[in-house]
C-alpha cells in the first residue's frame, strides 16, 4: 500500500523525535519540539548529540527537503506527532481540538466574514497551535494577521514550531489569557475554551462575569475576555460545552451577553465526535455591538449531524445558506 506525505513526513518527525528524545533525555514531547525546529533551520542545533545521531538525523531532514507538501501535510504529519506525545504524557489540558471542528468552524469564519481578505484573529487559549493554524490553511486566499495566548509553555513551544513549519506569521504571547494583552482589537476571535474554575481570585475580580460567591468559571471570563480585544461588529467564534447555558451562574453570562454582545448561531457538534456524550460540545457565534450592528432576524440553531450522513450535512448547509441570505450578512 502506498505511503501518503502525511504518513511519510509523521514517520520522519517520529523517528527524529524518538532520537532526540534518548539522546537528550527528555520527554518525546520536548525532543518532537527540538527536531521541529532543526527541520525549520535546516541543520541539527543540539550540541551535546552523538556523531552518529547527527548523521543519522541529517540524513532525515534531507529526505524531509527533498519531499513536496502543503501546509496541511506539514499540520496534519505533526498534529500526529503531538497526539502521540500527548498519549506518553497524558495532561487534561493537553488536548487538541478535531480537525472536523478546525474545518467547520473555517468555513462558518468564510460565511460570517463574507470572504472578507484581510483580517485580524486571535486565539486566545491557543494551545498547540493546531486548531488556529487549520483556519489560516482553509482560508488561503485571505491575508490574515495572527495572535496566539498560551499560558502552559511546553503547549506554546509546539504552537512555535508548529508555526514555523507551515510558515505562517503569528505572534504569539506566552502568558495568562485573563492578564491584559498587548493585542489591538481584532476582526475575529476564536477559542477552544478551557473549562473549569478559575484559581486567581485577585485577578478575575475585575471581571463582569467574576463569582461573587466563590471561584469563577474560567470559560466565562475567556468569553470576556475575548469580547474585550474584538473591534466593534467584530466575530467570536467559540467552542463551548453544551451545557453552557444551563445552571445558577449563567443567568450571569446571558446579562452580559445581552449587554455587549448578539447571538448569531449556535451549533451543537454530533454526540458521535466525542467518546463520552457528556462532553459534547457546541459552536457559538457571537457578534460584538457596534454602531450600525443590529442582531440577526433569528439566531441560527442547528444539531450537526455526522459528517458520514450525506443527506442530512447537505440539508443542514441548504440550512445554512438560507440564514446567510435571509439575513443579509454583510461583513
Amino acid at each position: 500500500m502506498e505511503v501518503t506525505t502525511v504518513e511519510r513526513l509523521f514517520q520522519t518527525l517520529d523517528e527524529t523525535a524518538s532520537l532526540l528524545e534518548k539522546e537528550l533525555d527528555c520527554t518525546y514531547l520536548d525532543a518532537l519540539i527540538e527536531t521541529g525546529e532543526n527541520v525549520f533551520q535546516n541543520k541539527v542545533l543540539q550540541p551535546d548529540v552523538s556523531e552518529m545521531t547527527v548523521k543519522r538525523l541529517e540524513k532525515a531532514y534531507d529526505e524531509i527537503n527533498r519531499m513536496s507538501y502543503t501546509r496541511e501535510d506539514i499540520r496534519k504529519a505533526f498534529q500526529l506527532a503531538c497526539l502521540k506525545g500527548m498519549r506518553k504524557n497524558v495532561q487534561p489540558h493537553h488536548q487538541m481540538t478535531p480537525d472536523t471542528i478546525g474545518f467547520l468552524l473555517s468555513y462558518l469564519i468564510g460565511k460570517f466574514l463574507n470572504e472578507k481578505r484581510t483580517f485580524t484573529i486571535l486565539d486566545i487559549a491557543v494551545g498547540t497551535g493546531n486548531l488556529l493554524t487549520t483556519i489560516l490553511n482553509q482560508l488561503p486566499n485571505s491575508s490574515l494577521k495572527a495572535y496566539g495566548v498560551e499560558l502552559d509553555e511546553l503547549l506554546i513551544k509546539i504552537a512555535y514550531v508548529n508555526a514555523n513549519l507551515q510558515e505562517h506569521s503569528i505572534q504569539l504571547y506566552n502568558q495568562d489569557s485573563l492578564k491584559p494583552l498587548l493585542i489591538d482589537p481584532v476582526d475575529l476571535v476564536v477559542s477552544d475554551l478551557p473549562v473549569g474554575y478559575y484559581p486567581n481570585k485577585f485577578l478575575s475580580e475585575p471581571f463582569e462575569l467574576t463569582s461573587s460567591h466563590d471561584h469563577s468559571f474560567i470559560h466565562y471570563l475567556m468569553i470576556e475576555q475575548g469580547m474585550k480585544y474584538t473591534k466593534p461588529g467584530g466575530y467570536l467564534f467559540f467552542i463551548i460545552p453544551n451545557n453552557l447555558f444551563e445552571g445558577s451562574e449563567s443567568k450571569q453570562l446571558h446579562t452580559f451577553i445581552k449587554k455587549h454582545l448578539h447571538i448569531q448561531a449556535l451549533f451543537q457538534l454530533p454526540s458521535t465526535m466525542f467518546k463520552d456524550g457528556r462532553l459534547g460540545k457546541s459552536i457559538l457565534i457571537l457578534q460584538k455591538n457596534g454602531e450600525g450592528v443590529k442582531p440577526p432576524k433569528e439566531v441560527l440553531l442547528a444539531n450537526l449531524p455526522s459528517l458520514k450522513d450525506k443527506d442530512a450535512v447537505e440539508s443542514i448547509m441548504v440550512k445554512i445558506n438560507r440564514w446567510f441570505m435571509e439575513n443579509k450578512r454583510e461583513a
